[in-house]
């Protein structure tokens, strides 16, 4: 019986190892793409491309390699451009709390591995999307380079309009799943663009609020950073009032769409008034950025829904 035992303890501590280092592995993989960054973005993918459908009385399964082809494309493309965030701000990450784990600061995975990864994942993404249409492909281009360029290399560390700029790289996701099925544009996909545009500027506010410390120390010119937390709440306020009228500009949505969006929209705004009033800043931040996201996943949901056959 000893003897059994002694012979097991190898194998269970080969099986342990084996089973971290997986852990370990897929750990870093989720932290490196960003992954609840990425399905937020492949989600307005969708999104538009089932509105473009919809709006143009097409059928899904006479467009099913299409949609396979926008998104396996445009999902490598964010990814691509993610890594490339991922292998720039590998300096700055180590200094900020939220950052220091991903692979780029522990060196689990090397920044040259990374860079390559993100441009070859970006090339042929954009060679997938070529087959569905020029647009398609543009739009993507557009939403990488204004991230990849204008956001991380250039406006990030320098300036607080970059979240202005890295808004438009997240906005031009919808549109980008509305070209693959109808390259001319119309009202529908245009509101798709402003809300998430819009969204996105309280939604990064209440993140800046909630790293305060971690982006001052990183030498982030986050507008709370640079112009204080009222600052940043009267911007945020001026955002959310200009979300107000959106879900109005999309009728053919019907009226159940209109209303659950309206009342996302004036609860949001009381949860940004209220913001004046609080002497917790973090927590608050944080109810504001918890909101956000579960804001913007209702609604693109909810865009699919109204539009299901059996729902109409």
């Amino acid at each position: 019986m000893t003897r059994d035992v002694v012979f097991s303890l190898p194998k269970i501590k080969k099986e342990s190892l084996s089973s971290n280092r997986t852990s370990t592995i897929m750990t870093d993989l989720k932290l490196l793409f960003k992954a609840p960054v990425l399905i937020a973005n492949v989600l307005p993918v969708f999104t538009g491309f089932w509105l473009a459908l919809y709006f143009n009385h097409l059928a899904f399964i006479d467009y099913i390699n299409v949609f396979v082809l926008l998104m396996t494309g445009s999902t490598m493309v964010m990814a691509g451009a993610l890594l490339l965030n991922n292998w720039y701000d590998a300096d700055i990450d180590k200094v900020m709390e939220r950052t220091k784990k991903r692979p780029t600061v522990t060196g689990n995975i090397s920044l040259n591995v990374v860079l390559w990864s993100g441009i070859v994942l970006t090339l042929f993404g954009f060679i997938l999307l070529l087959f569905t249409t020029l647009d398609t492909a543009f739009y993507a281009f557009i939403g990488w380079i204004t991230y990849v360029l204008l956001y991380t290399m250039w406006s990030k560390r320098r300036y607080t309009f970059n979240t202005i700029i890295g808004s438009v790289s997240g906005a031009v996701t919808p549109l980008i799943g509305w070209a693959a099925v109808q390259p001319d544009m119309n009202l529908i996909p245009i509101i798709l663009f402003l809300l998430l545009f819009i969204w996105q500027m309280p939604h990064t506010y209440a993140i800046a609020i909630k790293k305060y410390h971690e982006y001052k120390a990183a030498g982030v010119a986050m507008l709370p950073v640079v112009r204080g937390f009222d600052v940043t709440k009267r911007h945020t306020l001026g955002y959310i009032i200009c979300l107000l009228p959106l879900p109005f500009l999309m009728i053919d949505l019907g009226p159940i769409f209109i209303l659950i969006a309206t009342i996302l929209n004036i609860s949001w705004l009381g949860l940004c008034i209220s913001g004046f009033f609080t002497k917790n800043n973090h927590k608050w931040a944080h109810i504001n950025f918890i909101f956000s996201v579960n804001y913007l996943t209702l609604l693109f949901l909810l865009m699919i829904v109204v539009t299901l056959p059996w729902f109409r």
